[in-house]
């Protein structure tokens, strides 16, 4: 069978589309990544279009769809709507079948997933939607004052020995606190570092109030930058499992639960 999985955030839709035998195994055949922009609808409707297209059949042919994410409502072609947190568990655990801690780092939110491993289900949850520092809303921000582009930090974290601590835990007062490091002529690849740091400390802030269990699995688009991913294996003193493409689980996640409608 023909199942689709969309997944639409405040920043980027996703649509993955797999073909499950009898034996729950699965194929992805297909899967995109999209800008959600002002239209959650016409996101979803067009990340599913090109998704069929790239797995080369017609929308007949899928036999279940669910929504997940913040827009889930407003896919109103899909079979059933679930949870964002219910679908990570359920796509990375896909992917890497003994994850018990999944943090995923988003545009606009970040969420720590604690998953029981014999059920594969989350057991527990913390959502930090309400700031958007610690996110990649945060990074494209602080690239922009920078004047680096952001595809740069992973290497300039990597190359950077020394930092400068970013002491505030808000977007705009980081912004500022940015421009005045850098009047005081503070060279960027420290305030880089000590940036993706500070990201760092949020994220281990949230784990540790649900509790570490490992393995651990960074999921999101922050989870390609790989500044972040090696920082927080510094802190957390843990390897990090990454997806192939860390930003689809959620999708993948409702797609291979489509199976089960």
């Amino acid at each position: 069978m023909y199942t689709c999985g969309i997944d639409i955030g405040s920043v980027s839709t996703e649509a993955l589309i797999l073909d499950i035998d009898e034996n729950k195994n699965y194929k992805i055949l297909s899967y995109i990544v999209n800008k959600t922009g002002s239209n959650s609808k016409t996101a979803a409707l067009e990340s599913f279009n090109n998704a069929l297209a790239g797995a080369k059949i017609n929308k007949d042919e899928i036999d279940s769809i669910v929504a997940t994410g913040y827009g889930r409502v407003n896919v109103e072609f899909a079979n059933k709507n679930i949870t964002e947190i219910t679908c990570h568990a359920s796509g990375v655990t896909l992917i890497f079948p003994d994850t018990a801690t999944i943090i995923d780092i988003g545009g606009q939110d970040s969420k720590i997933i604690k998953i029981d491993k014999i059920t594969k289900k989350p057991i527990d949850f913390l959502m930090n939607d309400k700031c958007a520092a610690g996110t990649g809303k945060f990074l494209e921000v602080m690239a922009k004052t920078l004047e680096i582009n952001l595809e740069n930090f992973g290497e300039i974290f990597l190359n950077t020995k020394d930092k400068v601590d970013i002491t505030s835990t808000c977007t705009v007062f980081a912004e500022s606190e940015i421009v005045s490091l850098i009047g005081q002529g503070i060279p960027k690849e420290r305030i880089i570092k000590g940036l993706i740091y500070s990201i760092a400390d949020r994220i281990i802030s949230m784990v540790s109030r649900i509790g570490l269990e490992k393995p651990v699995c960074l999921t999101g688009g922050v989870a390609k930058n790989s500044g972040i991913s090696n920082a927080i294996e510094e802190k957390l003193a843990v390897k990090l499992c990454i997806p192939f493409e860390p930003q689809i689980t959620g999708a993948l996640g409702a797609a291979y639960l489509a199976s089960k409608i």
